[in-house]
């Protein structure tokens, strides 16, 4: 009665990681093979850019944004559309622009009548640019402050007439020491991704892209994740989507691990309903290589989770088994297979707990971190099987807080 769970428990186990370990090794050649080629092919590359700013309610940090803008010092036309706002954010913004008429080259404001989250905000300001509008559009959120040259720099990638968008790299601040390992892999990720191909997961807080490479009619205004979205309509259509790792942006984490969790549940929501929602169209054979990193970022995503909980079911029938039948016999297959398991579980559990913590576990912190994330995506699956969708979401007002005292 324990072998069984236990063999249950084991191959759940493997089908959850394996792809994981084949993965990182992928990264690795690709990241050895390509990293001297994956530069931006121009120097001094000009298109004309209009940079898109959803907010909502952002009042403390609006002016703070506007005039990490125009720091940049670059050419640019501003769409702002405003989803509906409850302060004083667009009075905000005008009284900015009266005081500052020549800061960018054209100002379009939109607001929105209600509040229906930031993708649908992003469908409308996109349809009121067109799809064929002229130059390049950078999207970036309020809280997102722009290092010096960050805009220049992404620019240049698009000289290679195949690129279609390209994403800038987080400097976080005041992130717990799970949050840094987790956004350390994934960046990495991304970027091997990008190497050999594209990633089909940009950061929303700064990215840009050629307008007539998108589809908007991709783009689900129900759901979160509008940066993936983007990058993925934009990849599926037949252009590459690339991560700049010297194009880089601040922002600041929740700094409650409560606020962590609730901002990666969001956002892992979002993910998973996309990587659902365009598994057919972005795994065909046409997508060559691409095909393969979407098919493994589905796995990590759903199947992976849903996997280990598997191993965890198993887990418990197999200590229910032990609880009502009594440990098995010394030097059998039973006894050393649940003593093995009781250790790997034991050692599990207790670098998932203090990752969950945000303390460090060494070298195996990278393991906990794992189990972590799994929990969070497991936990979205669950939100999104009771029907109930994260794409209108509560802000950290301690985020902005934070990011009034950022120099950049």
């Amino acid at each position: 009665m324990v072998v069984v769970p236990a063999i249950i428990e084991g191959a759940a186990l493997s089908v959850a990681l394996v792809p994981f370990v084949l993965h990182r090794w992928d990264m690795y050649r690709w990241d050895r093979d390509h990293r001297r080629q994956h530069v931006p092919k121009g120097t001094n590359h000009k298109e004309h850019l209009t940079v898109l700013l959803p907010v909502w309610n952002e009042e403390r940090i609006i002016e703070k944004k506007l005039d990490n803008l125009i720091a940049q010092k670059f050419p640019m036309n501003l769409l702002l559309i405003d989803s509906a706002s409850t302060d004083a954010t667009v009075e905000r913004v005008e009284a900015w622009l009266d005081a500052h008429p020549d800061a960018f080259l054209d100002v379009d404001l939109l607001r929105m009548d209600t509040r229906q989250g930031k993708t649908p905000a992003v469908v409308r300001a996109l349809k009121h640019l067109g799809q064929h509008a002229e130059g390049l559009v950078c999207m970036t959120d309020a809280d997102a402050m722009l290092e010096q040259g960050c805009l220049h720099r992404m620019m240049q990638w698009f000289a290679d007439p195949m690129v279609g968008a390209v994403g800038a790299v987080p400097n976080r601040e005041g992130a717990r020491h799970d949050e840094n390992m987790h956004r350390t892999a994934w960046e990495a990720m991304r970027l091997a991704e990008s190497m050999v191909d594209s990633t089909p997961f940009l950061e929303g807080s700064c990215m840009m892209w050629r307008p007539s490479c998108l589809a908007i009619d991709d783009l689900n205004p129900s759901a979160n994740a509008d940066d993936a979205q983007i990058a993925t309509s934009i990849r599926c259509r037949g252009w590459r989507t690339l991560t700049d790792p010297l194009a880089h942006f601040v922002d600041a984490a929740p700094s409650t691990i409560k606020g962590q969790r609730r901002q990666k549940i969001r956002r892992a929501q979002g993910l998973q309903r996309l990587l659902t929602r365009q598994r057919k169209q972005a795994t065909a054979r046409s997508q060559g290589l691409f095909g393969r990193i979407f098919r493994r970022q589905h796995h990590f995503h759903i199947v992976a989770p849903l996997a280990l909980t598997v191993a965890t079911t198993s887990a418990i029938l197999r200590w229910g088994f032990i609880v009502l039948y009594g440990w098995p016999a010394t030097f059998t297959l039973a006894n050393s297979l649940h003593l093995g398991f009781t250790v790997l579980e034991t050692v599990c559990a207790a670098l998932w707990w203090r990752s969950r913590q945000g303390k460090s576990s060494g070298p195996l912190s990278l393991i906990g971190q794992w189990f972590a994330s799994m929990e969070l995506l497991g936990r979205s699956l669950v939100i999104t099987a009771r029907g109930r969708s994260l794409h209108q979401w509560e802000q950290h007002a301690d985020v902005r807080e934070r990011m009034l005292d950022v120099e950049v």
